[in-house]
């Protein structure tokens, strides 16, 4: 059966595991693996801008000994109405695996319903796990593992990060607690589905900035996405403003925490300038690390499929 990777829990613990000792391999020896070779193609399509998505997998196919396939909606003929199986059924048939950065994430359990190859989640407006696996990636570099550890997100809690935080957190058994205004925290299905998969580990939920306290990594995400650039803007950075990352924040938590941000950053509004680019901003290795988690995930894939 076809493996995809639509949402975090779409792998096990062991699973995620196994794909991170492997990210962690591929760092060190960046141009040993090459499941691609020959090569075959991956279909990268984007339906949002993309800088670090759209960098990391063509970089990340190209050297698994791939060719990176990138097709823009608006360039394709998903672009002007053409059914996503339809054009799921021509890809699949030229392509080793398709990953796709889209709106609803129903539009990518339908392309995963009809595809003979792997299907990867690059975003969705419900989940980022991509993301996920390069921020555990860094976690592991940092404090060796990150089961037992305490992760706090601050800031809008009712987006993709915070969702895939939660349940991709869960997994690897990092204490999660997500912060946030009361009119944006995370849905209670996402909040039940971590839990479920929570072992020893602990899934908080909360309206309080001080759940920054004593933890070890302090996360946060941009407060106004895409397509959220409206007047209404300014009432809502005001209500997210005591989720900053900022100094204070980052003295509430461990002498040893480190800060993630998954970019673009908007200093000043949901972090500030001397944490981004501060000593305990772990940022700039968590977006390289989108590469290497995201070749392994792209092989440990293709080598389940075959």
């Amino acid at each position: 059966m076809t493996r995809h990777f639509l949402a975090d829990d779409d792998l096990t613990a062991d699973e995620q595991s196994q794909i991170l000792d492997l990210a962690a391999q591929m760092k060190q020896d960046r141009h040993r693996f090459t499941p691609l070779a020959g090569p075959r193609s991956v279909a990268l399509l984007f339906d949002k801008p993309s800088t670090r998505t759209r960098v990391s997998f063509a970089v990340g196919v190209s050297e698994l000994g791939g060719y990176p396939l990138v097709l823009d909606s608006g360039t394709s003929q998903l672009g002007r109405g053409e059914t996503i199986e339809d054009t799921t059924r021509v890809l699949d048939r030229q392509c080793a695996a398709i990953v796709w950065r889209t709106f609803g994430q129903d539009r990518l359990e339908a392309m995963a319903s009809v595809s003979a190859v792997p299907v990867v989640n690059a975003l969705t407006d419900l989940f980022h796990p991509c993301q996920i696996l390069a921020d555990l990636l860094t976690i592991r570099e940092r404090f060796g593992t990150t089961r037992g550890r305490t992760l706090t997100y601050l800031g809008d809690a009712a987006n993709n990060m915070a969702n895939s935080y939660l349940v991709g957190g869960a997994l690897a058994g990092l204490n999660v607690r997500v912060a946030g205004p009361k009119n944006a925290l995370p849905d209670d299905r996402v909040v039940e589905r971590a839990r479920r998969l929570a072992t020893d580990n602990e899934i908080t939920i909360t309206d309080d900035p001080e759940a920054a306290a004593g933890a070890d990594i302090l996360a946060t995400d941009t407060w106004v996405s895409m397509g959220q650039e409206t007047a209404s803007s300014a009432e809502r950075l005001a209500t997210l403003a005591p989720y900053r990352i900022d100094a204070a924040a980052v003295q509430r938590a461990r002498d040893t925490a480190i800060v993630l941000h998954c970019l673009p950053a908007y200093r000043g509004n949901e972090i500030s300038a001397d944490v981004l680019d501060g000593p305990r901003s772990a940022v700039w290795d968590q977006a390289e690390n989108r590469l290497h988690a995201q070749k392994a995930l792209l092989t440990w894939l293709v080598e389940q499929h075959e």
